[in-house]
């Protein structure tokens, strides 16, 4: 027996207009359909259709994690400050925590994500290399105190999220583990009907090696990505990476010095000197961890700062002020140049490849130089990649011109290896007698967010269109106005109820066929069955929410059809 929803007992409200604040699609349509309600910046209200939504997509999630042997679990959300500051990421995660104190002055933090407090469970719970390898989940309320929360419960302060955590003793172990998520992953949102990508990443906060993001194409999206249409390839834009090309460069001739009077910028020194931007050599300054470091790339190109975060992570990178010119006669604002920098350390992206010939600055107001060569006449300290990926980069594994893309990220794996292990000393009793160093996997999937993502992907100019595996409803009957009319509603309802099918029966009273059809299109349960014009003969329109299909049935066959 499915449960049948009344609408005349249901609370819903619906809204004819967007609301004002709303950009995204989702935005729009969740709150309009009822579905949630802003409570204030950040945090939502997931109201009683949103909330059937938000199960439904827990209970797929929580049936795959089941299926690969992988054991639920609940963890505090408020957590006590010492693990994370064991781990450094106290003050790694900086303004994002929620940090709070207790009445006797004891610090805590609103769990962002729970590495630290799930190896902690381990290391009480887990003894021997018997035990291992294990896997354990929860789906809990999350919080991170985002700047400029927006586009609905896209980005959010309070979320809902899944994850996991593999242990094993082996690095072997760990690859097993991390298989069986991935597997895992993609199955689950194959069920959700997402559309996704499976793209390479870079670790972050998290810590760790290998990681791969699960990216949903939509125009909301704040994740760009690259996409090769001639091979498999696909990442996040921080983790494109670029190979290290020498060239000889033994032709070049000696450096020259040019008067080049009020050119400050690439811009205007390319225009002065008649040359592509892309001829001369950017060198950016910034400061990590308060020491100032150059970065040099192709004029033509943007240094993406979150890439050289990532690169450099935990340490803080933050841009030059004037104030930080001041006193430094080798740093000549708008004339920097490599060669000639001393004490300080030199990250270049390998474009700018040993051999490579460039104007730059001369560390002298008003004047550039020419020929510089790198690797002869100014040494890198550090290759990284760190400029802004454009459209028609070169695909670095066949060289296909990359496409760029925005999506939203729904899923995160990492192979986190013995970063938390080593920090809490995660040991169990090996084989040998011996104690051996647990290896760890975080594996994240975003709950609430994959109802936006979902939102985003399947809704069309009516208002929602959920499949059916997390549709609030398998059947929205709408009893099209006379009593005839509602009573046969009513009664394929109880009927379809019965034979399992879950029921949304619009049975509101004094409300027009008209609004009743425009909300059922809203609310965007994948079949709407019609009790109207031919009621007395005991037929019913069934209408498919997706494709606008339509055809007249009787109650015995639309109960044998929804029921199939």
């Amino acid at each position: 027996m499915a449960q049948v929803q009344r609408m005349s007992r249901l609370m819903v409200k619906t809204l004819r207009d967007d609301p004002a604040d709303a950009e995204t699609l989702s935005h729009k349509l969740l709150v309009r359909a009822g579905y949630v309600r802003r409570n204030s910046a950040g945090i939502w209200t997931w109201l009683p259709l949103g909330k059937k939504v938000l199960d439904n997509i827990s209970r797929v999630v929580r049936e795959e994690m089941d299926a690969i042997g992988a054991q639920e679990v609940l963890l505090p959300a408020l957590l006590p400050k010492e693990p994370y500051e064991a781990s450094a990421r106290w003050e790694e995660y900086g303004d994002l925590l929620f940090r709070l104190k207790d009445r006797k002055g004891g610090e805590y933090l609103l769990g962002p994500t729970h590495e630290e407090i799930f190896t902690l469970v381990v290391k009480d719970q887990v003894a021997s290399y018997k035990d291992l390898p294990v896997m354990l989940y929860q789906i809990q309320t999350k919080y991170r105190d985002e700047a400029r929360p927006r586009s609905g419960v896209l980005r959010g302060r309070e979320f809902q999220m899944k994850d996991s955590y593999s242990f094993d003793t082996t690095d072997e172990g760990l690859a097993e583990s991390y298989a069986l998520h991935r597997a895992a992953y993609q199955k689950i949102f194959a069920r959700l009907g997402l559309d996704y990508r499976i793209v390479s990443a870079v670790s972050g906060a998290m810590g760790g090696s290998a990681s791969e993001e699960f990216l949903a194409p939509a125009a909301a999206g704040e994740d760009t990505f690259v996409d090769c249409p001639s091979c498999d390839y696909a990442a996040n834009t921080e983790a494109v990476t670029f190979a290290l090309k020498p060239v000889d460069g033994s032709g070049v001739g000696p450096v020259e010095e040019l008067d080049t009077p009020d050119t400050p910028t690439i811009e205007t020194l390319a225009e002065h000197l008649g040359v592509p931007s892309s001829a001369t050599l950017k060198n950016l300054l910034v400061k990590v961890d308060g020491e100032i470091v150059a970065v040099g790339v192709p004029g033509n190109r943007e240094v993406d700062l979150g890439k050289l975060g990532e690169h450099l992570a935990p340490a803080v990178v933050e841009l030059v002020t004037a104030e930080d010119f001041e006193g430094r006669d080798d740093l000549v604002r708008g004339y920097v140049g490599p060669q000639g920098l001393e004490k300080i350390r030199y990250i270049a992206d390998p474009r700018v490849a040993p051999g490579t010939a460039w104007i730059t600055g001369a560390n002298k107001v008003n004047t550039h130089a020419k020929n510089v060569v790198a690797g002869r006449d100014f040494e890198v300290d550090d290759y990284l990649d760190v400029v802004v990926v454009e459209e028609g980069d070169p695909c670095p594994k066949c060289g296909t011109g990359l496409k760029l893309d925005r999506a939203i990220e729904i899923g995160h794996i990492f192979q986190l290896g013995r970063k938390y292990a080593d920090t809490f000393q995660l040991d169990v009793l090996g084989q040998q007698g011996k104690p051996v160093r647990v290896t760890m996997g975080s594996y994240g999937i975003g709950v609430s967010r994959a109802v936006a993502a979902l939102a985003e992907q399947s809704a069309d100019e009516q208002g929602l269109c959920w499949p059916k595996e997390i549709a609030p409803a398998d059947v929205h009957v709408v009893a099209a106005g006379k009593a005839l009319q509602t009573e046969l509603a009513l009664d394929v309802s109880e009927k379809l109820g019965a034979a399992g099918v879950r029921v949304l029966v619009d049975d509101r009273a004094g409300v027009s066929p008209g609004v009743k059809f425009t909300d059922a299109e809203l609310i965007g349960v994948p079949q709407i069955l019609v009790a109207g014009r031919r009621s007395a003969e005991g037929v019913l329109e069934l209408k498919d929410r997706r494709t606008g299909e339509r055809e007249e049935l009787t109650v015995d066959e639309a109960i044998a059809r929804l029921s199939a």
